[in-house]
């Protein structure tokens, strides 16, 4: 490891097995690469995205990380985060001016400082265990990192406790042991991915329902006009693409605060830090102005759709966010990739092109016993999966009766 490591303090609660030490670090920069892809092998969001990330994080957001160690080497990672956490934000749609009224009255009651395992600007919870160890071995890692989290909100005085977007397919032991340490779960916004068993682009398009197809088909036919690019350097364009981010941002009918916002130099240092192996810019431009971008990340078997900017309303003119799509699953096509996945926005047309939803989950405590009994008999009421409007709609219409909370 490199950095100046701290050792976190003997939990209170639980405890860990003889030998694994939980310590924190600045961030996960500072952590081994060597060991960082150890754990989490063939991931973008790997040790050079956290590194380019950490370094100016959006306002109001502060990253670190830990580590469990076990004779001098590491055994379990993740990034922390810390926020201010509204309890209102699950609210939106129409709910959205109750959340906003609720904060303005009773803004200590509705705002909390949270710390937590996890990132704002990942996909999932990078929680990794070294594949080395054994289902027990396993376990008191885990429990060594939950004990070390504990510890150090004690000692900053912070009382909730979080762990966002814990991924479903995440072993069934790692989830029992984070229930196992005291943490409730709530579902979070699910992740949308499109399988990809196509030998092109119009194989997927053929895939669609006969009512998407035409539609795809019809919107399709204006790209003569748009002037599509793919490249791996945004060198000029920086803020362009961060003002076309920032547009979409402010048309959408959703606001999750801190947990969408970016810093404006975002793009420059990701798009830097992984280079052409790992990124890839979609722009689309009419009459040789930017109007559109999509940044995609490529790893062997997935390409993963991070973020979209649109400039309003030209580029609804033109369909651009349609025409961008299939050449994201062209690209991904074209890497040989199994799986396109989009992210947790936009939820209708996503499934409407052919995406399922795949869960996450969001963990939290509260160290007060009271209050975390409250929240976690209020939470499942609050999900985001059913707070979100699209989301709501598209699993009224399928019949979903799937529980949002345990």
């Amino acid at each position: 490891m490199t950095g100046r490591p701290t050792p976190a303090d003997a939990p209170t609660e639980g405890g860990s097995a003889p030998g694994y030490v939980a310590v924190e670090l600045p961030g996960v920069g500072a952590i081994a690469e060597s060991d960082w892809t150890r754990l989490f092998p063939d991931d973008a969001e790997g040790w050079a995205y956290y590194r380019a990330v950490e370094g100016e994080p959006p306002e109001g957001l502060r990253f670190e990380a830990m580590v469990v160690e076990r004779d001098g080497h590491v055994v379990a990672a993740a990034p922390v985060f810390h926020a201010i956490y509204r309890l209102d934000t699950p609210l939106q749609g129409r709910l959205r001016p109750l959340g906003d009224w609720l904060y303005r009255v009773f803004p200590g009651v509705v705002a909390h400082p949270v710390i937590g395992f996890g990132s704002t600007m990942a996909e999932r919870c990078h929680l990794g265990v070294d594949p080395a160890l054994s289902p027990t071995e396993r376990r008191d890692a885990v429990v060594a990192l939950c004990a070390g989290l504990e510890a150090k909100a004690r000692r900053e005085g912070v009382r909730m406790l979080a762990m966002k977007d814990v991924a479903e397919t995440e072993p069934a032991d790692i989830h029992a042991t984070i229930a196992g340490a005291g943490f409730s779960r709530i579902a979070g916004l699910p992740v949308a991915v499109l399988d990809l068993p196509f030998a092109d682009v119009e194989g997927y398009i053929r895939s669609l329902s006969a009512n998407m197809r035409s539609a795809l088909r019809r919107k399709l036919k204006t790209a003569g006009a748009v002037q599509i690019e793919i490249v791996s350097s945004i060198d000029g364009i920086e803020d362009e693409i961060y003002g076309l981010y920032e547009a979409t941002r402010a048309n959408s009918s959703v606001d999750y605060g801190d947990f969408e916002q970016l810093s404006p130099s975002y793009f420059r240092h990701v798009v830097t830090a992984l280079g052409p192996d790992r990124c890839a810019i979609i722009l689309a431009r009419v009459d040789g102005r930017l109007l559109a971008m999509q940044l995609c990340f490529l790893e062997r078997e997935r390409v993963i759709f991070k973020f979209w900017g649109m400039r309003y309303p030209e580029g609804r003119e033109h369909n651009l966010y349609f025409i961008a799509w299939v050449e994201g699953v062209r690209l991904a096509l074209s890497h040989g990739a199994k799986t396109y996945q989009s992210g947790q926005t936009a939820y209708t047309q996503k499934a409407k092109l052919g995406s399922r939803l795949v869960p996450v989950w969001i963990y939290f405590r509260h160290r007060w016993p009271l209050v975390n009994r409250i929240f976690r008999l209020a939470a499942p009421h609050l999900a985001f999966d059913k707070m979100d409007p699209e989301l709501a709609e598209i699993r009224k219409r399928a019949g979903d009766g799937k529980p949002t909370g345990t």
